[in-house]
């Protein structure tokens, strides 16, 4: 095909995802004085990325497969909306060759590689052949055609457990598995493949050598259609969990200078070998001495925001510019970086449950975009959903600052000033890990955090005192008047004609202990009594979100949320949730027994992996779900015989829905 109609100007862009990416890419798009096309699912109606676009085009019903993955469905809405081109973002169809071809063959620019590149790179396997061919150095492995059971367990053998089995066509860590031993083979390979088919409708597995206490470092690439390829530096990745990416920085702290310019060069390498055309990352292990190829990704990372703070560089418009058939406007020895970035990921999960994702709607939402050193790349609001059909990241807060030390410091105090209230998220174990001492000196390697996950996900035990108590009191009495008639006089706080009245709350925190605070209001100033300290009392609304609560003289800034009877607070002490006392009656008490084994979010049966009738040891596993794409069993919560099954593989099922049960062992 002529490249000139690979890559042409364009002056409609259709983003081809959601989430923060989806808005990362249009904002981009604006500045460069295109228009922007968004998609979107039933489920994503309301989504941030269809308000921030131009214009939208619905693609079709909530599930993945029927929408974003539905490549007839994407090409018809760009043709609906006349767009010209077409931005991947990363994830769903950004490293689809069947999807680069339909774009080239519809007419419409693909802002990313060719389709052979992708076929090339995109591989796991196919690109390991590649790399060696062009002698790029790499970890032991087999990435053959044949994946039979036999001669997969016989690759196994001849490279020397523990080995790593990876879906040839995968990210995220999803169908990638460590294995310690040849009886955990076969059903690693099972699961693995059975992942990997689900997210990326590719079930081919590679085996490589695990290499242990690993690092995981990676360079980004650029290339343009004139043949000129740059390597913008290296990132570091190394905070992992199941393979996935928690913490990334860029530059690794780990490298000095010679190894730097070693692995940057190796990474042009790698992508020169396929004459490489658009962004994309060359990925590395290292055993703390020499680096190993693994693979390339040839889309945009999620963590590329590290990289253009450090380098100044905009991706996103340079894979525009590159897609507009332009040259890069530097060669490799005008790249340079300063300083330090350091990215966390934000999820809706919850650490101290095993990471479990959480939907719902967002009732709050705030985080300090904008202030010096800190970004905030966000693709939720307050007011959006979490639905349980796409991955769980709602946001990556970035750091930038001279040094290492100081962009851990700022990332930590950006996530202390982000609020995510109606569903659970894991802001606290980030700030936990990017303050642990060990992260600090860089004594990690990829299994750092499961290693120190207990520490990481520990309860906060700090009480609610007298500020959050206080702080509690006022927020119902602004979410009363502001439900009230506030033209009245008598709904003004502390008003009364004569005397003074009295109010009695109660909370409770975390289920336990119980805290009263006593109001008297009414002529002349306003009082509280909490435990057996008396503290004059005021407060005033700053603004949507924040209270100034004065308690004897002293005013404190509070961020805040009221739900009914729930109360989300973040002092100078840290955040605090606390339940108000329904003090007319009628709370429940009913709480889901842990010896439930339900759905414990919608999601589909994957595997039974138990039969009806068995006795089962505690922990033992039951059968499994797919949740947001990624695969979570349910175990039996104590021993006992597994009485009846209440699902089949393949059944969509239900938040709550009791899916088997288990009649515990006598005695």
């Amino acid at each position: 095909m002529d490249r000139s109609k690979l890559y042409r100007r364009f002056r409609t862009l259709l983003i081809a995802n959601r989430g923060e990416i989806a808005c990362r890419v249009i904002r981009t798009a604006r500045a460069m004085g295109l228009r922007s096309v968004a998609v979107y699912s039933e489920a994503d109606r309301g989504a941030m990325h269809v308000a921030e676009a131009d214009e939208a085009v619905l693609l079709g019903p909530a599930r993945a497969p029927e929408s974003y993955l539905n490549i007839e469905r994407v090409i018809d809405a760009a043709r609906k909306s006349g767009a010209e081109a077409v931005h991947p973002g990363y994830g769903f169809l950004s490293e689809n060759a069947e999807f680069a071809r339909a774009c080239a063959e519809a007419g419409l620019v693909f802002v990313g590689p060719t389709a052979e590149m992708m076929i090339a790179m995109g591989s796991k396997s196919g690109s390991k052949a590649l790399m060696e061919k062009a002698d790029v150095p790499m970890v032991a492995g087999y990435h053959g055609e044949a994946q039979d059971d036999a001669t997969l367990a016989q690759a196994a053998e001849k490279i020397g457990f523990p080995v790593l089995v990876k879906a040839s066509a995968g990210g995220g860590g999803r169908g990638m598995r460590i294995v310690q031993s040849a009886a955990e083979l076969a059903p690693a390979i099972i699961s693995a493949k059975r992942e990997a088919k689900a997210a990326f409708s590719n079930d081919r597995m590679l085996i490589e050598k695990y290499v242990r206490n690993p690092r995981h470092i990676e360079v980004q690439v650029i290339g343009d259609s004139h043949g000129n390829l740059l390597s913008l530096f290296e990132r570091e990745c190394t905070l992992q969990r199941r393979h996935q990416k928690v913490i990334e920085e860029a530059p690794s702290p780990t490298l000095n200078m010679q190894q730097r310019a070693a692995v940057c060069a190796a990474a042009r390498k790698a992508a020169a070998a396929v004459n490489y055309v658009g962004a994309g990352t060359i990925e590395f292990v290292s055993d703390g001495k020499d680096v190993f190829f693994i693979e390339m990704n040839t889309r945009l990372q999620v963590e590329h925001p590290v990289t253009e703070l450090i380098t100044g560089i905009n991706l996103v418009e340079w894979q525009l510019r590159v897609a507009f058939g332009e040259r890069l406007p530097f060669v490799q020895e005008d790249i340079g970086f300063s300083g330090h970035a350091i990215e966390a990921r934000v999820y809706a999960e919850n650490p101290r449950k095993n990471f479990i994702p959480s939907v719902g709607r967002i009732k709050t939402w705030h985080a300090p975009d904008g202030v010096d050193g800190i970004r905030v790349d966000a693709g939720y609001r307050s007011g959006d959903t979490v639905s349980p059909y796409y991955d769980a990241m709602l946001a990556k807060v970035i750091a930038w600052a001279p040094t290492r030390e100081g962009a851990i410091d700022k990332l930590n105090h950006g996530l202390e000033e982000t609020d995510v209230y109606g569903i659970v998220t894991n802001i606290p174990f980030l700030s936990a890990l990017v303050t642990h001492p060990a992260v600090r000196a860089n004594a990690i390697d990829t299994g750092f955090i499961e290693r120190e996950l207990k520490n990481l996900t520990a309860a906060g035990s700090v009480t609610a005192g007298d500020l959050e108590l206080g702080a509690a009191v006022a927020i119902i009495l602004a979410d009363e008047r502001d439900a009230a008639d506030s033209r009245s006089p008598w709904q003004s706080f502390g008003w009364m004609p004569v005397g003074q009245r009295r109010r009695n709350f109660l909370f409770r925190q975390n289920q336990g202990g119980e805290h009263r605070v006593t109001l008297t209001y009414g002529n002349g100033h306003s009082r509280v009594m909490i435990g057996e300290h008396e503290a004059t009392f005021g407060y005033t609304v700053n603004h949507e979100g924040e209270i100034d609560v004065t308690l004897d003289g002293v005013t404190s800034r509070v961020v805040s949320a009221i739900d009914g009877h729930e109360i989300y607070l973040r002092t100078r002490n840290g955040r605090f949730e606390l339940h108000w006392v329904d003090p007319y009656g009628g709370e429940d008490e009913e709480q889901a027994g842990e010896d439930k084994i339900a759905a414990p979010l919608p999601g589909t049966v994957v595997a039974i992996l138990a039969e009806e009738g068995a006795t089962l040891e505690k922990g033992a596993p039951i059968l499994t779900l797919e949740v947001m794409k990624m695969e979570q069993t349910l175990r039996a919560p104590f021993a006992g015989v597994l009485k009846k099954i209440k699902c089949k593989v393949g059944d969509i099922v239900q938040e709550g829905v009791e899916l088997a049960e288990l009649e515990p062992s006598a005695g």
